[in-house]
């Protein structure tokens, strides 16, 4: 078994997933082995001609239908045998999007952060969008009721800096600050194999959005630390990032990890607030 088992769920990305792979092909992580599973979501593109004939190395699994992305990712996982346990599991597993290019020495400092840093449960890499800026996606802390309400009411954007208003995102970290946090984004995010054996994989009730906050909430539940690294640096082609960020606060939300804790007023205020901001941006875009 390899060292790294990377698993890339598809879906009608073919471009992007050529270059994503290609980065994967250029990388340098000597001494470690790594093997990629891409899992594909019924694409109606040339993805999964492109893997077979330009990337034999790659094993690719068919879908009929769309699975989603936690569904998909799982498939990947048990590909390698993470749900069945066993003594020849990868040490490490890395959720990676078709819509990301890794850095030539990425793989390499994250695998040895990790081998170098025994807690650490997940660590993620700084992701950097199409024009430059750091994707805020990358370190984030639990979108709690008072977290999702500083961010409703505009305080976050408001006083960006500010240690308490500005959680989510964490703006008031230095970019270029290796932290411990609450959750890294499932974009690129890569997880001991003993961690996945504690934790189980990922909650397939979430079809897109919320399922890697899912994950790291599990995950640090059970003793391990969720750490930004970054010293690695991999490149995001991201679209609808606000809409997608304010979906996954409300599919984390919604599975209750602290609603059967909030005031009933707070909870349907923060309920009732995403929803309208969700569905404004759809209205104007």
């Amino acid at each position: 078994m390899p060292d790294l088992a990377i698993i890339i769920v598809n879906y009608n990305t073919c471009d992007l997933l050529r270059d994503c792979l290609q980065s994967i092909r250029d990388s340098q992580y000597h001494p470690y082995t790594i093997e990629t599973c891409v899992v594909d979501n019924n694409s109606t593109d040339d993805s999964v001609k492109i893997v077979r004939q330009e990337f034999p190395e790659v094993h690719v699994i068919i879908n009929q239908e769309n699975y989603g992305f936690a569904q998909a990712n799982n498939q990947g996982l048990r590909h390698f045998g993470f749900e069945y346990g066993g003594k020849d599991l990868p040490c490490y597993a890395m959720l990676l999007n078709p819509d990301t290019k890794l850095m030539q020495h990425s793989l390499a400092t994250m695998l040895n952060f990790m081998d170098t840093t025994p807690q650490a449960g997940v660590t993620g890499p700084k992701l950097i969008l199409p024009d430059g800026s750091l994707d805020l996606a990358c370190r984030r802390s639990f979108p709690t009721p008072t977290v999702s309400f500083y961010r409703l009411m505009g305080l976050a954007k408001l006083f960006p800096k500010h240690p308490t208003f500005a959680q989510y995102n964490m703006t008031h970290v230095d970019p270029d600050m290796l932290i411990e946090v609450d959750s890294v984004v499932g974009a690129c995010m890569m997880v001991r194999g003993k961690t996945i054996e504690e934790t189980g994989l990922l909650d397939e009730r979430y079809f897109m959005y919320g399922e890697d906050l899912d994950w790291a909430f599990r995950i640090k539940q059970n003793g391990w630390h969720v750490f930004y690294n970054p010293l690695a640096t991999v490149f995001h082609v991201k679209r609808a990032a606000s809409r997608h960020s304010r979906k996954a606060k409300l599919e984390f939300y919604r599975r209750n990890h602290y609603a059967n804790t909030t005031p009933w007023w707070l909870h349907y205020f923060v309920l009732s607030g995403i929803y309208l901001k969700w569905g404004l941006t759809y209205l104007v875009s």
